[in-house]
């Protein structure tokens, strides 16, 4: 719709140069769909964004362009780095796709500011993430400074608990020259959707620096296991994420935000349910490609953590209207239905069969270790004759 996009404005500046500038909206609308993914935002909503405070004082109380309605500008940003601010502006509003949405500021054009949600099939699935861009003066001769509103927890290899956001793009992190900033090619939305798929991604413990230097890793179930493990501490902080945007949300992004996760609440309970109880991997709720063998069972830590948030984010989705009411506060485990008491006596018999085998197992392997090999074989000996002697007992009974 036409009135989801911005409207421009055509401002002549002090040089001669033509720049669009967006038209603030008054009010942020109540549904998701009806908030435009790239506009501008209302004035003030600029006071809490990280970067606010950088170079305030290079800024005019007056408009340069001779009006106050006008916007201000910053005396850092040259009109060269004011066009190419514009143009990145103009693909973003082009190009962006659902799942991101970006606010500018018409009285600080340096400042940026994105929430990206989280996409199916990773632990990050249905939250918010968000992300304060700052332009430099000599843009886009250097990279964008990019902070991750954390609220000081470290979610991802690549996020810090300060904020920081690790990518060779920004050039916050090593990569191949391809992989790095150019100035002549690189742009606002690459970043942004770098963090969505390569940040934001199906397995992030692999982003930790320190396993991608090592290239292809041997025992591979070992650091699947790592990783699973990773990924259940991941969902949990998404989790918390989600409760403290709805209780502190950004600025400009509350409505936003209520209006997100009342539609998703459902969908978000209900993926907690089925990772307690195994009946999905983490992060794969919904996802039909993952084979019920391949789910394996969380962990006590997880299973403890997943009750409690389960339970404050119930309250949460409530105060925001979210529509819950089928939902309890107790996690049901169905893995904990079928307990002993319904086993069959065979069933019975069967695994304590097992278990005997697994103990023997056991002893044999520690008898090699403590070089009691001979000890153990004698006893194994000694069992089978026993057995001998018992089956016999059993045949002559029974003739």
């Amino acid at each position: 719709m036409k009135s989801d996009s911005i409207t421009p404005s055509s401002k002549e500046d002090v040089n001669g140069d033509t720049s669009i500038i967006p038209t603030p909206r008054t009010k942020i609308e109540e549904e998701p769909a009806s908030f435009p993914r790239f506009d501008a935002a209302a004035s003030g909503d600029e006071i809490d964004h990280f970067y606010f405070k950088d170079h305030a004082d290079m800024y005019f109380d007056e408009s340069p362009y001779g009006s106050p309605a006008s916007p201000t500008a910053p005396s850092a940003i040259t009109p060269p780095v004011q066009k190419k601010i514009m143009q990145e502006w103009k693909i973003l509003e082009k190009n962006l796709p659902d799942s991101i949405y970006v606010r500018v500021y018409e009285s600080r054009i340096d400042l940026m500011r994105a929430a990206i949600v989280g996409a199916a099939g990773t632990p990050y699935h249905d939250g918010l993430f968000f992300f304060d861009i700052s332009f430099p003066s000599n843009y886009p001769a250097s990279p964008p400074r990019v902070h991750y509103k954390s609220f000081g927890v470290r979610i991802n290899p690549n996020l810090y608990s300060s904020g920081k956001v690790c990518l060779s793009l920004l050039n916050t992190w090593s990569g191949k020259k391809t992989e790095r900033w150019d100035p002549n090619g690189s742009t606002i939305l690459q970043v942004l959707l770098s963090i969505q798929a390569l940040v934001l991604n199906e397995n992030p413990y692999f982003n930790e620096p320190a396993l991608l230097m090592r290239g292809i890793m041997p025992r591979k179930k070992y650091w699947e296991k790592k990783s699973a493990a990773y990924s259940e501490d991941v969902f949990i902080l998404s989790c918390k994420t989600m409760m403290w945007l709805l209780r502190r949300p950004p600025k400009g992004y509350d409505s936003f935000i209520s209006s997100h996760f009342r539609g998703r609440a459902g969908t978000i309970l209900d993926a907690c349910n089925a990772y307690f109880s195994a009946q999905a991997k983490i992060g794969y709720y919904g996802i039909a490609s993952v084979k019920p063998h391949q789910i394996s069972a969380p962990s006590a830590k997880f299973k403890s953590l997943i009750k409690e948030v389960y339970r404050l984010l119930l309250q949460d989705f409530l105060k925001a209207g979210a529509s819950v009411g089928n939902f309890s506060h107790q996690l049901q485990d169905t893995a904990e239905v079928t307990s002993s008491s319904h086993e069959s006596g065979e069933e019975k018999t069967v695994r304590k069969k097992n278990k005997h085998i697994f103990v023997n197992k056991i002893l044999r392997k520690l008898g090699k270790l403590l070089g009691l090999q001979n000890i153990m074989n004698r006893k194994k000996k000694k069992d089978d004759k026993n057995d001998s002697i018992r089956k016999g007992k059993k045949l002559y009974h029974n003739t």
